[in-house]
């Protein structure tokens, strides 16, 4: 079931404090290769964010859905998130997927 099904919020980047791209997917493997590719946001693709700063799992997209617009109402609390959790800002997709 799509709903009841887990996803991830997650934070893109280029370097450290730099332009951040807030996403969120049921795949955070295929969708962070996507970006590293340049095909999975014309955002992402534009800026040149490959590095994968933060992310978050929930039980259900539809959290994660409302998670990603929280996130997106408060500038600043990405980085908040991403400093607390990342604080050098390191590329986390080998130790996350």
């Amino acid at each position: 079931d799509h709903e009841t099904s887990g996803g991830w919020v997650y934070i893109m980047t280029d370097r450290y404090g730099d332009t951040l791209y807030v996403g969120v997917t049921a795949d955070l493997a295929l969708k962070v290769s996507q970006h590293r590719e340049g095909t999975g946001a014309d955002f992402c693709a534009r800026h040149g964010l490959k590095r994968l700063v933060w992310a978050e799992r929930f039980d259900s997209i539809v959290d994660a859905i409302a998670n990603e617009k929280r996130l997106k109402r408060w500038p600043g609390l990405e980085i908040e998130l991403v400093e607390k959790a990342n604080p050098k800002w390191d590329d986390l997709f080998d130790s996350l997927v």
